[in-house]
């Protein structure tokens, strides 16, 4: 009845569809748009499965035609959606575009073949090797994004709604969009991260940050610190629909230690600021385990603050304090738009400068899904969180190194290894000699996940938490490729690994490109 509804109010929001298009069902809604499926009668005689996708009214006329002109220009070859038709009536605007029948990622990642997920892999590089050659970069790269027809073997990239242009982007609309976000951004010093691994989770830098350890210590002590009212707006876009499936590798609350949802619009007010903060002093207790937060700034705090007398100088840079003038400074602005659990570091540390790197590395995360057999694979409340699950995977002394390429600085109370990669997907798939032809009982099999996802883990544990999530999974996994026959599992080779670490590269300057992923050998038998 809700989605008749919806229909009903879209005829009538722009009517002109009414003498074209047969609209039967809603198949997707966004945080900015709604899809549905329609029909139209083209003059064969024969009809057409489209798929109408309904904008928001409060979106911007600027983001919309950028939109349109990212499809336009780039759509309708290598993979990438095109566009048939645009209709407007005032602030509702309806783009047409080809129905590609698809399955869901979720419901066919434990069915594909190694092949299949070759050809997967190698036709959602063709197309970010197209939208990239024109400067255009997504932002938003995930399986849903990516429709994919296993019958047909056909795929499109679909929703540019997030898009935005690199430098020398081909698509006019985006250098407008980017001049204006440049205008529009404040100019900051970079701030400093720090990241404590271990876990205890903290940022400092701009002045959201402080700002935020302040207030959330100001719950308790609120009598000796200063007092901080911070306001969050509405950020990237979200998936809007979360399975409940249990998949993910990293649960909701696994690193939950020190929450932060900071924003990049975020507008603070400060009450109250006193000489120096003592942040050390602040404590964070989960499950009875105290963690202290560390902050530090960085060089160019030693310089005066931004709308602060230039004889203000700070103090606090690498103590454990943070000062009036750090508090007082202009936030950084940078992009962060995009899906939770896909976001590069880069976009999780604040990075101003961000460019197709970005893509690639949502892309390894896809091919992390698909050799793993888990998805989502990582799922954080925060960026720290999110920050925080990635070294777990990678390791701290490799993100300490690579933050420090883009001019960020990041501290760890522990040095957290890297993972081998192969070794983590395949105890996680089931398919390490190690568990092939376990079949464990079936409440090992049911506690295994919920136990990792539904206990936040203490500090100490962080960096255990993999390790004790991957031998519980290794019996579910022989189990289930017992039933899928293996369909090549078994012998995935060096190649694969060796192009996943390179998408899954911290440092987006190295990281792998689209046209090079395409030349790598993983590929060499398969046509360009």
């Amino acid at each position: 009845a809700g989605i008749k509804k919806d229909i009903e109010k879209l005829y009538e929001a722009v009517p002109q569809l009414v003498n074209v298009f047969k609209i039967k069902e809603k198949i997707g809604e966004g945080t900015f748009s709604s899809v549905y499926l329609a029909t139209a009668q083209l003059q064969t005689g024969h009809e057409e499965k489209m798929a109408l996708k309904h904008l928001i009214p409060t979106s911007h006329p600027l983001r919309i035609a950028a939109e349109l002109q990212c499809l336009t220009v780039a759509g309708g070859q290598d993979n990438v959606m095109g566009v048939k038709y645009c209709f407007r009536k005032n602030d509702h605007v309806v783009i047409v575009m080809p129905y590609l029948e698809h399955e869901s990622f979720l419901d066919i990642l434990n069915s594909l073949s190694f092949e299949e997920v070759r050809e997967y892999m190698f036709n959602l590089f063709k197309a970010l090797r197209r939208i990239h050659h024109f400067g255009i970069v997504h932002r938003d790269v995930k399986p849903s994004n990516f429709l994919y027809n296993r019958q047909l073997k056909e795929y499109a990239l679909v929703d540019f709604g997030l898009a935005q242009g690199t430098p020398n982007t081909k698509i006019e609309l985006l250098k407008t969009a980017r001049s204006e976000d440049q205008q529009g951004s404040c100019s900051q010093n970079n701030p400093t991260i720090a990241l404590g691994s271990g876990v205890s989770v903290s940022v400092t830098a701009p002045k959201q940050i402080a700002q935020q350890s302040a207030s959330q210590a100001a719950d308790k002590r609120s009598s000796s610190l200063p007092k901080i009212q911070i306001k969050q707006g509405r950020v990237g876009k979200e998936d809007s629909v979360h399975h409940s499936v249990q998949r993910s590798v990293f649960g909701e609350r696994n690193f939950n230690v020190y929450s932060s949802t900071y924003q990049e619009n975020s507008s603070t007010k400060l009450i109250k600021q006193s000489k120096m903060i003592d942040v050390s002093s602040r404590k964070l207790v989960t499950k009875k385990k105290i963690i202290s937060t560390k902050t530090v700034g960085n060089e160019a705090s030693r310089r005066p603050a931004s709308g602060c007398p230039s004889s203000l100088i700070c103090g606090c840079y690498a103590t454990d304090k943070v000062c009036s003038v750090c508090l007082s400074r202009c936030q950084q602005v940078a992009p962060r738009a995009g899906t939770p659990g896909f976001r590069a570091p880069e976009v999780l540390m604040k990075c101003p400068t961000q460019t197709t790197a970005i893509d690639m590395w949502s892309a390894g995360i896809v091919f992390l899904s698909l050799l793993s057999g888990r998805y989502p694979f990582y799922k954080a409340s925060d960026d720290l969180t999110a920050l925080a699950q990635i070294m777990t995977v990678h390791g701290s002394r490799e993100t300490i190194q690579a933050a420090k390429t883009f001019g960020k600085s990041v501290l760890c109370t522990q040095v957290v290894p890297a993972q081998n990669l192969r070794t983590l997907c395949e105890k996680l798939r089931g398919t390490s000699s190690s568990c092939k032809g376990e079949v464990p009982s079936k409440s090992v099999r049911d506690s295994a996940l919920p136990v990792a996802v539904d206990n936040p883990c203490a500090p100490e544990t962080l960096g255990k938490q993999i390790q004790h999530l991957k031998s519980s999974q290794e019996g579910d996994g022989a189990l289930e490729m017992k039933v899928t026959d293996m369909k090549g599992w078994d012998q995935v080779p060096d190649e694969a690994y060796d192009l996943l670490d390179k998408l899954l590269d911290l440092n987006p300057a190295t990281r792998i490109t689209a046209k090079e992923a395409l030349l790598h050998p993983f590929f060499k038998d398969m046509r360009l």
